[in-house]
């Protein structure tokens, strides 16, 4: 892969995080203008078999949609003032389909949902609205809307973040990449985050954050206290040694949840921590993750690996993923396989559900901007609140263009 598209790539989650990443840039008096996104669209083939075949009304799914990083168009600016580094990004996500299904609790693709037909709607998110000030000396404060902190590592450096992974053929902004299938998605939150300066590698970041409910359906219904902040945490250290580089990293989040309603009226502290790694030398790369915690939903039967969305119920999460891949020298194509699984059991006699995906895929660099994706995703989600298990098995193949 060429180091112009491998430097999109590692910021392609968070899509412009830094109004530096973008591809178009446009000198606007003492502002610098980027604009920067990508469009990506697969074809996907996916076969549902046992309880996931009855979640999703269907035993095949056909369909072209956004992969795992939807499509986005990115627009900011920075600026130096007063000694001090400002800057600020909005972006716009979008799939490329004509409109989301009612998919089923597991992710899978219902039949009956008629929202993909003519004169389908489809949605524009904007995940990213903040600004940053700060210096190189001291570090940066981040306010506004952007990826949260735990977690981040782990969807950064998942490889179907060029592609598409489980969740297919259900339509909608984006697939899962391997989201409660190896990790608790970082998601799109409201924060003050403050980051260090980077002392030779070493960083750290810490960051307050809006208050999220432990129920969706409460929520709905205004019924969920909103009264206290969450905390993320994180630290890296960036090596390189001759051909040899890398970044271990460990990171950390907590938050109270208070609910005045629901299944058991429950109060309860939502946290979580993990630890992970990556190593590089001469077109191989090795990456390992671990996350464990309480409260973090990462994968009941209710939800499909978001975080504090239980019904009230408080769950004991874990799991994790390794990924190996390979750029063949003189062609450029990087192969890669990984495995994963989350564990989550609600509290309260609750049902056990283990969610694990095989994923394997090749992602070719057709020019500098464009890459052409094959992947090949085996899914298997088991639980007791089920009679059966379910497999899910998807083929995909497209293409993503950054600009």
């Amino acid at each position: 892969m060429n180091k112009k598209l491998g430097l999109a790539v590692a910021g392609a989650l968070v899509a412009f995080s830094s109004a530096a990443n973008a591809g178009i840039t446009i000198p606007a008096g003492d502002w610098t203008v980027d604009i920067g996104g990508n469009v990506n669209a697969y074809y996907t083939h996916t076969t549902f078999s046992g309880v996931m075949q009855h979640e999703s009304s269907t035993q095949t799914a056909n369909t072209v949609q956004t992969g795992l990083l939807p499509s986005a168009l990115g627009i900011g600016a920075k600026t130096r003032q007063n000694d001090l580094d400002i800057a600020f990004q909005f972006t716009f996500f979008t799939g490329v389909d004509s409109g989301a299904t009612a998919s089923s609790a597991l992710g899978g693709f219902n039949s009956n949902d008629p929202a993909h037909g003519a004169a389908g709607a489809n949605t524009l998110n904007i995940r990213q609205a903040f600004m940053t000030v700060g210096d190189a000396s001291w570090g940066q404060f981040k306010l506004g809307r952007d990826l949260g902190v735990f977690g981040s590592d782990a969807i950064l450096n998942d490889m179907t973040l060029l592609g598409v992974g489980v969740g297919a053929g259900a339509g909608g902004s984006s697939t899962l990449g391997r989201i409660g299938s190896g990790y608790v998605y970082a998601d799109w939150v409201g924060q003050i985050q403050y980051q260090s300066p980077n002392w030779n590698g070493f960083q750290f970041t810490a960051a307050v954050r809006e208050p999220w409910t432990n129920s969706a359906t409460n929520a709905a219904a205004n019924s969920v206290i909103r009264s206290d902040m969450g905390f993320e945490g994180k630290v890296t250290y960036d090596f390189a040694a001759n051909d040899v580089t890398g970044r271990v990293w460990l990171s950390g989040i907590t938050q109270k949840m208070n609910s005045d309603s629901g299944p058991d009226t429950n109060n309860y502290t939502a946290e979580g921590w993990d630890i992970g790694g990556k190593v590089a030398y001469q077109g191989a790369q090795l990456v390992g993750y671990y996350y464990d915690g309480k409260g973090l939903d990462s994968n009941t039967y209710t939800t499909g690996g978001l975080m504090f969305l239980t019904n009230g119920y408080k769950t004991k999460d874990s799991g994790g993923y390794v990924q190996a891949t390979y750029v063949i020298p003189g062609v450029g194509t990087k192969l890669g396989a990984s495995w994963g699984e989350s564990k989550s059991t609600v509290d309260n006699g609750g049902p056990d559900v283990k969610n694990e995906s095989w994923i394997v895929g090749a992602y070719h660099p057709l020019t500098k901007s464009l890459n052409v994706v094959a992947e090949y995703t085996e899914q298997k989600i088991s639980s007791d609140y089920y009679a059966d298990s379910g497999k899910a098995k998807t083929v995909s193949l497209g293409a993503i263009l950054f600009f």
